[in-house]
């Protein structure tokens, strides 16, 4: 379906499923001063700080905004086909949106905070920390660290891991294992062969899932085998340059290395391509391996629990457990390519400790946001005890209760469900909890500040404290894995005790919704904006997260989250069905900058959520107008925006998505991760 036929269905029809889901800085101080001003009218009540922000929010929506474009054949375009132009450059991967370039704004507020003399008068019981903060930035702000420089801490480590040979005048093969660097690396949080991820749940135990193979842009069995394609001429330039920076002076030396680890990566991928690098037909694949050659390589990954885990192997299991087709066979080609393998691991171990700068005048937003990653629960702390406005909360729970009233209410009228799913369905709606800010656990908040003690500060050695930064934050992230014994079965995972993030979600453990204190922050939401502009932004995000309870995966769960089917076979087979529509309907979407089309059975969830959110949001808002007889009422309009309050909803839900994309990387994105935001936010229209 061509993007353009698109613009006539947004304001049409109803849900297929019908329940759905002196250093140069980048940031002026003026700028700084702004966000500051921003999250304090976000705080006070004040008419006049108010209207001067409608004014300028108002005056922002219009800039990313083309006008000359008819709303009805391109929607997208007209909301949000300025906004790349209006974007202050800023650190970036390979692309960027309105929505997530909030996390901008949160690092700035830590840029604030380490500007202060003490915290005396906000934790003084943490004054040591905030010291030990103040030093890692300073050093991280004050050391060379663009362009990337060879460093002997670095190769220190490799060395001891499992050695870099083209960097190396003695290197034995007999000694090298691909399982034991790999497992090093991942207590730096460093990408290699091994792509670990925690459990969300108790005991909160590693699983492994399919690893990204090459750097930048990532290496797929497709992209892999033509070297003129821009991720192989990319991924070339990549290594080659490292190798450049570590003494591998010889330029046909240098291509003889990058070669043999091309022909290792191929032979691995040619593996991949087998299950399409889908985890699940992996595993049947490896449903399908001798019984001594399954028992063989649970043998072999106990190594890495010994090197990451303080040998807790009591944490495998079958659906934590690796693909073992996959590492069978990996494990034969780096016997054959053992040279090859660690070259490849430690290119992948100091590109991936590099700050990785655009350039110079990025390198306070890297280290701010560094700082910030390393210490996120001491900044968490700070933040939300200075920053958060907890009085929002009313304004947030009205929004919650009205979206939630829609989904009540599409649950009551759906035709297709029978009437035992349809109180099932009921039930499970009514237990959904809801937490606003962050999840507050006192007690576990201070057990994870209490480990900053282990965060070593070195006097001027950048690379070292990079090391530290890095190790240390991987602990924390296995932290409730590492220390399961001491913990309670009901403890929370991490990532909800902190608010300091730009997210919301639904978790189907809890059956519960979470929006995130650090996401209340436009485009999401301001408590000075129409009543329109609310429900169109926060209301439709809140009306995602509802809708994941109820989705493909979300339907497996019951009221108690547990995994337990309460549908019966008749409602079962039509949501089936009505789910199925979804991914054919997206399967039609194609993206004209990569000549590639939308994988909807990858993205069948997503896609869900934000037809059902905006549906529900909107039923809330019209429900709103209804009660309270506003129509028409100018305070639902913004100032300089000739727009109904109605087309402020649709305006304010698009411009979340906004979107830019690093040009270069286009060709070479892989048809697993195409959801473009531009297609998110119109498709979810056109179901309307």
């Amino acid at each position: 379906m061509d993007r353009n036929l698109l613009g006539p269905l947004i304001f049409m029809g109803i849900l297929v499923l019908g329940l759905t889901k002196p250093m140069s800085t980048s940031t002026s101080t003026a700028n700084k001063f702004e966000i500051l001003h921003d999250n304090n009218a976000n705080s006070i009540n004040d008419d006049h700080r108010d209207k001067e922000h409608r004014q300028q929010y108002a005056a922002n929506m219009l800039t990313y905004m083309i006008h000359s474009i008819d709303p009805c054949d391109d929607f997208y375009e007209y909301a949000c086909g300025n906004w790349k132009n209006t974007i202050e450059p800023r650190q970036a991967e390979h692309k960027r949106n309105n929505l997530h370039d909030v996390s901008y704004k949160l690092d700035d507020l830590v840029e604030v905070m380490l500007a202060w003399p003490h915290i005396d008068n906000i934790a003084p019981e943490y004054s040591r920390e905030f010291k030990t903060a103040q030093q890692f930035y300073n050093n991280c702000v004050h050391s060379e660290i663009y362009p990337m420089k060879k460093s002997t801490e670095y190769l220190k480590v490799i060395k001891n891991i499992g050695g870099f040979p083209a960097a190396q005048s003695e290197w034995n093969a007999s000694e090298f294992s691909w399982l034991n660097m790999s497992s090093h690396m991942s207590n730096y949080g460093l990408g290699s062969l091994i792509k670990e991820g925690i459990m969300d749940k108790f005991p909160f135990a590693p699983f492994f899932q399919i690893p990204k193979f090459g750097f930048d842009i990532e290496l797929h069995y497709d992209n892999i085998k033509n070297s003129s394609s821009n991720a192989y001429k990319i991924n070339w330039q990549i290594m080659n340059d490292i190798l450049a920076v570590y003494g591998v002076e010889l330029a046909k030396r240098r291509t003889s290395i990058i070669s043999e680890i091309f022909k290792f990566l191929r032979a691995v991928l040619d593996v991949v391509e087998k299950f399409e690098e889908d985890d699940y037909k992996c595993r049947i694949l490896s449903d399908k391996l001798d019984e001594d050659v399954v028992h063989a390589a649970d043998q072999q990954w106990l190594t890495h629990y010994e090197i990451s885990w303080m040998g807790k192997s009591e944490l495998q299991d079958v659906i934590t457990a690796p693909c073992l087709y996959l590492y069978h066979h990996l494990d034969k080609i780096c016997s054959e390519h053992k040279e090859a393998v660690a070259n490849y691991l430690a290119l992948k171990f100091l590109y991936h400790i590099d700050a990785r700068l655009k350039d110079v005048k990025f390198q306070k937003d890297y280290c701010t946001s560094h700082v910030r990653q390393t210490m996120s629960f001491f900044f968490d702390h700070l933040y939300m005890k200075t920053f958060f406005n907890h009085d929002l909360r009313s304004d947030i729970e009205k929004i919650i209760k009205d979206v939630r009233q829609s989904l009540q209410s599409i649950l009551a009228e759906a035709d297709w469900l029978d009437e035992a799913t349809r109180e099932a369905a009921l039930r499970k709606e009514a237990a959904i909890a809801e937490y606003i800010g962050r999840f507050e656990d006192t007690n576990m908040t201070k057990l994870l500040l209490a480990e900053l003690k282990n965060l070593k500060y070195e006097e001027d050695n950048y690379d070292l404290n990079n090391l530290n930064m890095h190790k240390f934050d991987q602990s924390m992230k296995r932290y409730n894995g590492l220390h399961y014994e001491e913990l309670d079965i009901d403890t929370k995972c991490l990532d909800m005790l902190l608010g300091m993030q730009v997210n919301s979600f639904y978790y189907v453990i809890d059956n519960a919704i979470y929006v995130m204190a650090g996401v209340l922050h436009p485009p999401a939401f301001h408590k000075t904006w129409p009543i329109a502009l609310k429900y169109g932004t926060l209301g439709y995000l809140v009306g995602h997260e509802f809708t994941h309870g109820f989705d493909t995966l979300g339907s497996n769960y019951d009221a108690n989250g547990n995994n337990n089917n309460w549908w019966t076979s008749k409602s079962g087979k039509v949501f089936e069905e009505r789910s199925q529509c979804y991914v054919e309907n997206y399967q039609n979407y194609s993206i004209p900058e990569i000549n590639r089309k939308i994988n909807g059975n990858l993205t069948k969830d997503e896609n869900i959520a934000d037809a059902g959110g905006l549906r529900m949001a909107f039923m809330a808002y019209r429900r709103y107008l209804k009660e309270t007889k506003k129509e028409g009422d100018k305070e639902e309009r913004m100032p300089g925006l000739d727009l109904s309050p109605e087309q402020l909803f649709f305006l304010g839900s698009a411009q979340l998505w906004c979107s830019s994309y690093k040009e270069a990387v286009c060709p070479s994105v892989h048809i697993r991760e195409i959801r473009r935001d531009s297609l998110r936010h119109i498709s979810s229209h056109s179901t309307l």
